[in-house]
């Protein structure tokens, strides 16, 4: 079943996207012309790259735990966690992600469609909220993240 999203969510999801570049117009005028803009990595958030099978899988594994914006894109098989700008090295030993330093650009399509085979997972909101590095290791870990009723033994029947 698919889910609802109210319009001035992903309005306020591409707004809040859109105060994350120096040149709010530019990257709005990308938009209108069908194009990808760049967001740089840096003052508002950092951006973590891995393949789109394991991102999906991650999401999957996650379940309700809230979680930031996810950037796809079909072609390339890749995708884009973003995350607080002041990550350190929580994500340092985590196979085959790679996060991507200050200054880097994220070719973004705007919130409420895709452009050139990208497209929003999971949507900016409008809030601000960033995905939390330490839930994201756990997600991409050996074992994966697991909420806790996944973990509770089951129970015995007599």
């Amino acid at each position: 079943m698919a889910t609802h999203v109210p319009w001035a969510s992903v309005q306020e999801g591409q707004d809040w996207l859109l105060s994350c570049t120096p040149n709010p117009e530019a990257v709005q005028h990308a938009w209108e012309a069908e194009q990808l803009a760049a967001i740089p990595a840096g003052a508002h958030l950092r951006v973590a790259e891995v393949t789109l099978v394991r991102s999906l899988e991650a999401i999957r594994r996650l379940g309700f735990n809230p979680h930031g914006p996810v950037l796809a894109d079909f072609h390339d098989d890749a995708s884009w966690w973003l995350l607080p700008a002041g990550l350190t090295d929580e994500l340092d030993d985590v196979p085959g992600l790679t996060v991507h330093p200050a200054g880097w650009e994220l070719l973004c399509p705007p919130v409420v469609r895709s452009v050139g085979g990208r497209w929003w997972v999971a949507t900016p909101d409008g809030s601000g909220r960033l995905t939390d590095p330490t839930l994201l290791a756990a997600a991409f870990g050996p074992g994966g993240y697991r909420p806790e009723r996944e973990d509770a033994p089951c129970p015995r029947t007599p």
